[in-house]
């Protein structure tokens, strides 16, 4: 395995992270583990996960996949595990959390019953990678940077990072910490994929001169990129079927922005690539996701264990130029199809 560093950090990480968010609803406990399993196995050793997990988020069921992934953990070294979660972002941000009655804030007090909740879920006594699930707009960021240095100079957290920020919300940040002698961010969190480039507008150049890494989420476009809904399609037991049939008016508008008519007429664009490369769509959406010099690891989630081998098999490709650029040539034919 390849690893790879996060940031100027320690941590070295496979390039393809497990994403655990569907354990314990899209994916029961017993397929968890086989997936798991099956992720460890195949040399990934970095796992993400949160506190407000699984989706979709509700008050009943937040923590179970710390909890789920905390059980498998006890089975495995722990030294051998680069283990990330995050503390759920701000109440006045895009959604209101199912934890500490919707009042969260990126403040000491949300921070420490955070992570101790955490701890006590995974079943471990330090998290590898702490990060914000999404920024707060109105806790001042020099007293949330403070509060989570505390958490490294008590040794509960290695390193820290961000997720959904923008790049003046990541790089003032950085001059804060910098200035105020704290941990920095390390990495950020955002949604990257050959539907979504607005990362390469700003942030890969914050993260390219301040040594932050990336670690892409929904590389495979939301599994628009598989090929799944094609023709408009929506298979049982897919995420937008069940946003579009029952899920909230933001989950509604989340599939309308993955599941469109653009985003459709690029993924078959990209499916023709992957036919003349040879490989599955699957595979080409997970390597040119990786193929980024200020990528990490690239996070990837599935329902079922026999999701994971096309992904994985990302790990021996490595795209030719040529590739790359009829990857360009399709986004300059649908520019920003997700919006």
């Amino acid at each position: 395995m390849n690893y790879r560093y996060v940031g100027r950090s320690g941590l070295r990480v496979s390039p393809i992270c497990l994403g655990t968010m569907g354990f314990g609803t899209w994916s029961d406990k017993k397929e968890s583990m086989r997936i798991l399993d099956a992720a460890y196995d195949a040399g990934i050793n970095f796992y993400d996960t949160a506190e407000i997990y699984p989706i979709p988020p509700s008050s009943e069921l937040a923590g179970l996949t710390e909890a789920i992934l905390g059980e498998w953990i006890k089975t495995k070294p722990r030294d051998s595990i680069i283990l990330a979660t995050k503390v759920a972002g701000a109440a006045s941000g895009w959604l209101i959390p199912p934890v500490r009655y919707g009042l969260t804030a990126i403040d000491r007090h949300h921070i420490e019953r955070g992570i101790e909740g955490s701890l006590k879920r995974l079943g471990t006594d330090y998290i590898d990678l702490y990060q914000i699930h999404w920024p707060d707009t109105v806790v001042p960021i020099a007293e949330s940077m403070a509060a989570l240095d505390r958490l490294v100079t008590a040794g509960k957290v290695r390193y820290l990072g961000t997720s959904n920020d923008s790049a003046y919300g990541l790089t003032k940040a950085k001059l804060v910490s910098r200035y105020e002698s704290l941990s920095e961010f390390q990495s950020i969190q955002n949604n990257f994929s050959l539907l979504n480039r607005r990362f390469f507008d700003e942030l890969s150049t914050v993260c390219r001169k301040e040594n932050v890494s990336l670690l892409p989420y929904s590389p495979l476009g939301g599994g628009v990129l598989s090929g799944k809904y094609q023709n408009n399609k929506f298979p049982p037991n897919t995420r937008f079927k069940e946003y579009i049939e029952d899920g909230s008016s933001r989950q509604k508008k989340m599939a309308q922005r993955f599941v469109n008519e653009a985003t459709l007429a690029s993924a078959a664009e990209y499916i023709k690539i992957a036919a003349q490369v040879g490989i599955s769509p699957v595979t080409l959406a997970t390597a040119w996701s990786m193929h980024w010099d200020f990528v990490a690891s690239s996070i990837i989630g599935v329902r079922s264990v026999d999701q994971l081998p096309d992904i994985v098999a990302a790990l021996e490709v490595t795209l030719e130029k040529e590739i790359l650029k009829l990857c360009d040539e399709v986004h300059k034919k649908y520019l920003y199809p997700m919006g």
